[in-house]
């Protein structure tokens, strides 16, 4: 009777610790799972880089993207090679031939409105996707909305036409990130929707002021707002002066700044 005992309270030990023991492994394994959505949700996030005045570069999920790359190779040094290439405009400070054939970007595929895919040397032909204003095209799961961009004052027409520029939207894991391009205050801008990030230019005589660049935010009401494009000539612009106007009128919209210009002291 002594032995039975002995033998049920050692197996009802054994029962414990196998059923500890696994409890142990499905904690472990919950933790992983964890772990593994913390860090995908990590990895999704755009990561957004600036190099100068227009021109940044956004990674997301192994996907490298250049806005506007001016500055030859040696300002991307460092950086991956794009999978995507997004031209605004024919400008030098937007597009420069040299840049993209130093990069080295015979696999990338180029989104240009069609002013700019004209000025591009026939090689990048078949990388080409040519966007009108409101036109979209998806490449890697992201899906590029081209926006107008142009000059509303009677002075400054001259520099951007209605319809021959893209401002672009870009959407990407349920975030919308928004670079204006050259742009004035216009209603196109004013009706954006549902922008999460949005890159704002300010520069004179061939933009626009930062009190007209605060008062397009306030339409459109992004979550996230960072200047960029604001050196003009010969000034400029105040960019203080712009955080100032938007937070004045919308404390929830966060201005960001970010160092546009590493190589000048402003």
């Amino acid at each position: 009777m002594k032995n039975l005992l002995l033998v049920l309270m050692s197996s009802s030990i054994l029962f414990i610790g196998c059923k500890e023991n696994k409890k142990e492994k499905t904690h472990e394994a919950n933790d992983k799972t964890v772990a593994a959505s913390m860090e995908k949700t990590k990895n999704s996030e755009a990561k957004i880089t600036p190099i100068e005045h227009a021109t940044a570069i956004l990674e997301w999920n192994n996907i490298t993207i250049y806005i506007d790359p001016v500055g030859g190779a040696e300002a991307f040094k460092g950086y991956k090679s794009p999978d995507l290439i997004l031209i605004t405009d024919i400008h030098g400070d937007h597009l420069n031939v040299e840049t993209i054939e130093a990069l080295g970007t015979d696999k990338a595929k180029i989104i240009v409105p069609q002013a700019v895919a004209d000025k591009l040397p026939k090689v990048f032909t078949p990388q080409i996707d040519v966007l009108n204003n409101r036109e979209s095209k998806e490449r890697y799961g992201i899906t590029v909305e081209a926006v107008p961009m142009y000059n509303l004052r009677e002075e400054a027409l001259k520099f951007h036409e209605k319809g021959r520029g893209n401002g672009y939207i870009l959407n990407i894991d349920g975030q919308r990130i928004y670079f204006s391009g050259d742009t004035e205050d216009i209603p196109e801008m004013r009706a954006l929707k549902n922008i999460d990030k949005a890159f704002i230019c300010m520069n004179l005589p061939y933009t626009m002021t930062p009190e007209s660049a605060a008062a397009g935010v306030l339409a459109f009401k992004p979550k996230q707002v960072y200047p960029y494009h604001y050196r003009g000539k010969p000034d400029v612009s105040d960019v203080s002066k712009f955080k100032e106007l938007v937070n004045a009128g919308d404390p929830e919209i966060e201005v960001v700044q970010l160092d546009w210009y590493p190589n000048d002291d402003y």
